[in-house]
């Protein structure tokens, strides 16, 4: 029998991937999938590890005996606001799998948007055979709102295909070959963006940062004939009402979006049939089951080796 304390894991997303990973997780420690009913009434007492992705509403109440939280994804937002949350340490999920993921995307949506892929794509379907006149990447500055794992990751691989970049983020700390930009020089930010990348976590400073005061201030006379919003971060650091406006007004050219106010996008919203958005389902940088299981299990083995924890969230700065 086993000495090494049991994990709950509390993921609401991708059951069958969850469990098929679990079958190999977690070596010699027993796991409490609350994902399937017939674990769900377990006892949680004496229990050391959760990891969890908005979990069901009792897990505090009985897990009395937690010692350390891991966030089933990069962002912790959803955790922080949970009822009854406890004061012990949370580590966020950082692994080059999602930091790739995450990259990836934010790269394909630049350049689609700099060979106009919206609209040959209209073209397309309505059989039209129109060569356009397309700027090259190192026409464009892309602005980078976040950069942390994620956003200096992203800003690296957007110099490699050619742009120019730029970032922001609160304290302005130097990034290898970005100019960056702090919370003090925003306006000069954007007003430099062609494009601007949203990977901010969600904290109270940025809720509902990207309004439509926020998009006047962009670029406007660049080489794509008006500013490119792309937000693979937060929703709630989106005001959709005003995103919407700027998309039908043209204070925005266009957008990809992977994240939104409410999650699933409601049947009834605009951005369903904006021709100037390209929308995914929250799908950026998914996080790889494997992946989060093997950097959970590295940060137990350095927790019990008495090594400090890796990726603790500040709780008061939200990540």
């Amino acid at each position: 029998m086993s000495t090494k304390s049991p994990i709950i894991v509390d993921l609401r997303f991708h059951p069958d991937q969850v469990a098929e990973g679990l079958k190999t997780a977690f070596p010699g420690r027993e796991v409490i999938n609350r994902a399937d009913p017939a674990q769900r009434d377990r006892d949680l007492s004496g229990i050391s590890y959760a990891l969890l992705w908005k979990p069901l509403d009792d897990l505090f109440a009985r897990a009395k005996d937690l010692k350390v939280l891991f966030s089933g994804g990069a962002g912790v937002d959803h955790v922080l606001t949970l009822p009854g949350l406890p004061d012990l340490p949370l580590v966020r999920f950082v692994d080059h799998t999602l930091t790739t993921r995450m990259s990836e995307w934010v790269v394909m949506q630049c350049l689609m948007h700099l060979r106009q892929h919206l609209a040959y794509d209209a073209q397309q379907r309505a059989r039209v055979w129109k060569p356009l006149t397309q700027p090259e990447a190192a026409d464009l500055t892309v602005g980078v709102m976040g950069m942390g794992v994620l956003g200096s990751d992203a800003a690296r691989k957007l110099k490699a295909m050619g742009f120019n970049v730029i970032g922001w983020s609160k304290s302005g700390k130097p990034v290898d070959g970005v100019a960056m930009h702090a919370a003090d020089d925003l306006d000069r930010f954007l007003g430099q963006s062609d494009i601007l990348v949203g990977l901010l976590p969600l904290t109270p400073e940025t809720r509902g940062i990207f309004n439509r005061e926020l998009f006047s201030k962009l670029k406007r006379d660049g080489a794509l004939g008006g500013p490119v919003f792309i937000n693979a971060g937060r929703g709630g650091s989106q005001v959709e009402a005003d995103m919407i406006e700027a998309l039908q007004s043209g204070l925005l050219k266009s957008a990809s979006l992977d994240v939104f106010e409410v999650e699933p996008l409601p049947e009834t919203s605009a951005i369903w049939s904006l021709p100037n958005v390209i929308l995914t389902p929250h799908s950026a940088a998914d996080s790889d089951v494997s992946a989060l299981f093997a950097h959970v299990e590295r940060q137990i083995d350095r927790f019990e080796r008495g090594e400090a924890l890796e990726h603790v969230v500040a709780r008061t700065a939200g990540y």
